[in-house]
């Protein structure tokens, strides 16, 4: 059978090579006549294996020497309360920008464990479509413990593509979405974390990523395997991690620097991203409901002229072997998530039948 293109917003579709090598080492890994995912967490050739993942992210990302790299449990939720019992108290102000469903949940989520959470800003309706509102008009704090906001919203497709500029505290930055899909100067922040399962690997995983001076102040009740200055200190290993999880994000690090790394991905992203939103905004049939300044170029939405055709649609693409194509239940609509793993044939292919469609059903 010919395997479908998946366009989930995630979990999501892995690289199929990454997938083949899995496959075939699932039962004896590295010739051993065992899994990987029976291997000790201590054993020789696994930290081995855990050193080289950590390596092949640092150089991808060209993270400095003074950033920690944790693998972390919990995936992104878990550091939505991470990140403030590890670098804020109960007496201190936090800053958040609300850009989205996932930035409010983190928002909930710190208000438990800190003073106050200032949200700075949000997203305003335009003529051109749903926009991220400008910097001038945020309301910063003082002097907060730290700036927060979510580069890429995967809901409604929103993403703001450049890094805050003039915030004095710690910026700490959702990368869940966007991690390794283009290049990005990780030295402007103080924390960078995201969920697996977007453009590394299984769900439940994340990838927390620290500067060494924000180590150490973590509140006296935060979670043991929450606390960062443990973890770093215990190489990502105080408690069992997910061994498999560890072992299939390594596999993919491996495959992008095969790939030309960040840079030539980002290239390929944009291209991607160019061609279905060149062809939504040339149909009447098809619209995006995002200002073109703060389109995603990970998730694409999309809205169909005539609602009533969604079933059909979502139908016919599964014929067409196009899977994961309904938007996000709190919005509707369709929604094309373009990852990493997501090669520019598959984006062709939905193009194709999203023409075949138009002519059929406009």
């Amino acid at each position: 059978m010919t395997a479908p293109f998946n366009f989930s917003a995630g979990p999501a579709m892995l690289p199929a090579e990454v997938m083949q090598q899995a496959q075939e080492e699932f039962r004896s890994w590295r010739n051993s006549g065992i899994s990987v995912m029976e291997v000790s967490h201590r054993d020789p050739a696994f930290m081995q294996m855990a050193a080289q993942a950590e390596q092949d992210l640092r150089e991808l990302m060209a993270i400095p020497a003074n950033y920690q790299v944790l693998f972390m449990h919990g995936g992104g939720r878990g550091q939505f309360s991470a990140v403030p019992q590890n670098i804020a108290g109960p007496d201190d102000t936090v800053d958040y920008l609300n850009s989205g469903i996932w930035s409010d949940f983190a928002i909930r989520e710190a208000g438990k464990y800190v003073g106050r959470v200032n949200v700075v800003g949000g997203t305003e309706q335009t003529s051109r479509g749903k926009a991220i509102q400008s910097p001038v008009s945020w309301k910063l704090s003082e002097k907060p413990a730290y700036f927060h906001y979510c580069p890429n919203e995967t809901v409604d497709g929103i993403a703001l593509h450049d890094i805050p500029e003039g915030i004095s505290a710690p910026l700490v930055a959702d990368l869940s979405s966007t991690i390794l899909s283009e290049p990005l100067d990780v030295s402007r922040f103080g924390i960078i974390y995201a969920g697996a399962q977007k453009n590394i690997g299984p769900s439940g995983f994340a990838i927390a990523i620290i500067r060494d001076d924000l180590l150490g102040r973590a509140q006296g009740n935060t979670s043991t395997i929450m606390d960062y200055s443990v973890q770093a200190r215990e190489r990502s290993m105080y408690n069992t991690p997910n061994t498999f999880a560890w072992y299939l994000s390594g596999l993919v690090f491996t495959w992008l620097k095969g790939k030309g790394g960040v840079h030539t991905m980002g290239a390929i992203n944009r291209e991607k991203a160019a061609l279905l939103y060149d062809y939504i905004d040339a149909s009447d049939y098809y619209s995006n409901p995002v200002h073109p300044d703060f389109r995603s170029r990970m998730n694409v939405p999309f809205l169909l002229a005539d609602d009533r055709q969604d079933g059909a649609f979502l139908q016919q693409a599964e014929k067409r072997g196009l899977v994961g194509l309904k938007g996000h239940r709190f919005v509707g609509g369709m929604r094309a998530s373009i990852y990493n793993a997501m090669p520019l044939e598959g984006v062709k292919v939905l193009l194709d039948f999203m023409k075949d469609f138009e002519k059929t059903h406009a």
